[in-house]
C-alpha cells in the first residue's frame, strides 16, 4: 500500500497502535487482519467464551466487530480520530463455524461524519457464509477533541 499511498504508512502505523491499545480486542481475541485507506477487516477465531447457549457465536461479537471495523476503517481515510455514533446492523443468520470475519468499508468520507457499510461472514469447512451486514455513521474528531478523550482533566 505505501507505494501507491505513501502518506498512508504513518497512519496505519498509528491506526494498529491504537487498536493495540484496546483491551476489548485482546479479551475477545481478536485481531486486525487487514487494513488499507478506506477499508478494515477484524477476525475472531471460534472460542466457547464467545458462544450462545445454542454454539452460535453470540451476537454481540458480530456488534463488536463492526463497531470495532466501521471506525477503524473511517479513521484510515484521513487520518482523523473516529467514534461510533450509531449503527444498523442486521442478523442474517446465525454465526457458526471456525471463525467471524468482519469487511468494513467507508462509502462516504466526511470531516465530521463518515458513512460506512460492514459485512460479517463465518467460515464453515473453508466457506464464508453471509452472516450480518452493517451501516454506520462515525463521528470524525477533530485534533483538539481528539486529545481532549484521550487526557481527560
Amino acid at each position: 500500500m505505501s507505494e501507491t499511498d505513501p502518506d498512508f504508512a504513518p497512519i496505519a502505523t498509528r491506526i494498529r497502535d491504537n487498536v493495540g491499545r484496546q483491551g476489548f480486542m485482546g479479551l475477545v481475541g481478536a485481531e486486525l487482519a487487514e487494513l488499507s485507506r478506506g477499508t478494515c477487516t477484524i477476525a475472531v477465531e471460534r472460542r466457547p467464551e464467545l458462544l450462545q447457549q445454542h454454539g452460535f457465536f453470540h451476537g454481540g461479537v458480530t456488534a463488536f466487530l463492526v463497531d470495532n471495523a466501521t471506525t477503524i476503517a473511517a479513521a484510515t481515510s484521513r487520518g482523523q480520530a473516529a467514534l461510533t455514533a450509531e449503527y444498523k446492523l442486521n442478523l442474517l443468520s446465525p454465526a457458526s463455524g471456525d471463525r467471524l470475519i468482519c469487511r468494513a468499508r467507508v462509502i462516504k468520507p466526511g470531516r465530521q461524519v463518515a458513512v460506512v457499510a460492514a459485512d460479517v461472514f463465518c467460515v464453515i469447512d473453508g466457506k464464508e457464509k453471509h452472516t450480518a451486514t452493517a451501516l454506520a455513521s462515525i463521528a470524525m474528531l477533530d485534533d483538539k477533541t481528539a486529545a481532549r478523550i484521550q487526557s481527560p482533566a
